[in-house]
């Protein structure tokens, strides 16, 4: 068992202590609107949730592509221009959202925003891994993790309420968030990416962009992004299917939802390091295993339960679920991650959420629409069953690595529950 030593958030550069309030701010405006999205297009254009989907869909498949270029951009031009880039985008495209009233217009603008606006996500999560040694890695992202989860805390609170008002203003402050972001980022926030070694030359933008390939060779870190998908699958219907299924089912209302995200987000805050100490001395997939135990029973019991008391406390279920699976799972893929490809790496975890986006939230839609919303939790709770299997079989074939890299990844991991 190796020694912990206290560590603080006044121990880390102030760079790092900028970005985390960055963060803070973006994804401030973030949780004001996305978890009405989806209720706003329901309720904006009149259509069903197989609608909604197809919305997702457009929008997660320009995110892929948007971070396959942002990562190989990253890695090549740099970090911080990038950022600056996706969020004035993205500030600018929220407006333009809240304007817009016709539906196709509506699916060209979500097509250039997914693809835009995402160039600078692999650069901000390579950032991190540029600012801070190998060894506070894994707790500065549980730093980040907090400063995201008290945006999350508070957002959805405040968004429920403006959501009763106008939904224009959720897309408002949405933008002024990101504009405040790229202004701190511009002021304060240098470029982090890490020099040539000896005198190396760069690569092209072309040999940046074929050295994915160097990433899909890594088989190990393939079937982790593979089984995590499935687990991305059941969890993005909390921020996207849940708001519709509550509301049409039980009329649960939009301030009642933000209220059942914040709890969600508080007891992120108030219990996630606490959950990492007790965890962090197992091995990590026998961890995801566990956590995702959580999901299957608090997504499966919106397809029983019909007291609202009952969503809260399923909700309880699957934020114990998140605190297990999301830093174990976070640390493990930032450890796969060589110095000079860390654009890259971080762009192909953002698939793993990215790609389930794809069809997901539509199939959840074509269900609800046509066969029965319970179905969605149902076939949820199998699919966590299934992602439980993979993450198991996954501790065989990941423990001769974690051994060979015990010296660094362990250290990673339990460093986290010192904060």
């Amino acid at each position: 068992m190796f020694s912990k030593v206290k560590l603080t958030i006044t121990e880390y550069p102030n760079t790092f202590k900028v970005l985390t309030l960055a963060t803070f701010i973006d994804m401030l405006g973030r949780f004001l609107l996305y978890p009405f999205f989806a209720l706003y297009i329901t309720t904006r254009f009149g259509v069903g949730m197989t609608q909604v989907g197809l919305l997702f869909a457009i929008l997660s498949a320009g995110n892929i592509f948007g971070g396959l270029i942002g990562g190989a951009l990253a890695d090549k031009y740099g970090r911080r221009s990038l950022i600056l880039f996706g969020l004035i985008v993205s500030g600018t495209g929220s407006i333009l959202m809240g304007l817009v009233d016709d539906l196709n217009i509506f699916y060209i603008l979500t097509a250039f925003l997914g693809l835009i606006g995402n160039l600078g996500g692999p650069a901000r999560q390579a950032m991190v891994a540029d600012l801070l040694p190998k060894d506070k890695q894994a707790e500065g992202f549980g730093i980040l993790r907090v400063a995201f989860n008290l945006s999350a805390t508070i957002g959805p609170i405040f968004g429920g309420f403006l959501a009763t008002q106008s939904y224009m203003t959720l897309f408002i402050a949405d933008a002024i968030s990101s504009i405040i972001t790229a202004i701190i980022v511009y002021l304060v926030i240098p470029e982090t990416k890490p020099p040539k070694k000896d005198g190396k030359q760069e690569d092209s933008i072309m040999k940046t962009i074929v050295g994915y390939k160097e990433v899909l060779k890594d088989s190990t870190y393939i079937l982790f992004l593979s089984v995590s998908a499935i687990m991305v699958i059941v969890y993005m219907q909390m921020n996207s299917t849940l708001s519709v299924f509550l509301y049409q089912a039980y009329d649960f209302s939009s301030q009642s939802f933000g209220l059942l995200l914040s709890m969600n987000a508080l007891m992120v805050v108030l219990f996630q390091f606490w959950i990492t100490k007790k965890i962090s001395k197992y091995a990590p997939m026998k961890m995801m295993t566990f956590g995702t135990v959580f999901y299957l029973i608090g997504f499966g019991m919106y397809g029983f339960v019909s007291e609202e008391y009952l969503f809260f406390i399923a909700m309880a279920i699957i934020t114990v679920g998140e605190m297990i699976v999301t830093p174990i799972g976070q640390s493990v893929a930032a450890s796969f991650a060589p110095e000079d490809k860390r654009g890259r790496y971080m762009a192909m975890f953002g698939f793993s959420w990215a790609i389930p986006n794809l069809f997901g939230v539509l199939v959840a839609g074509l269900i609800m629409d046509n066969i029965g919303s319970n179905w969605v939790w149902y076939i949820a709770g199998i699919l966590s069953l299934i992602t439980m299997i993979g993450y198991w079989l996954l501790h065989d074939i990941t423990k001769a690595r974690f051994l060979k890299e015990k010296n660094s990844y362990e250290e990673d991991l339990q460093i986290i529950t010192s904060v």
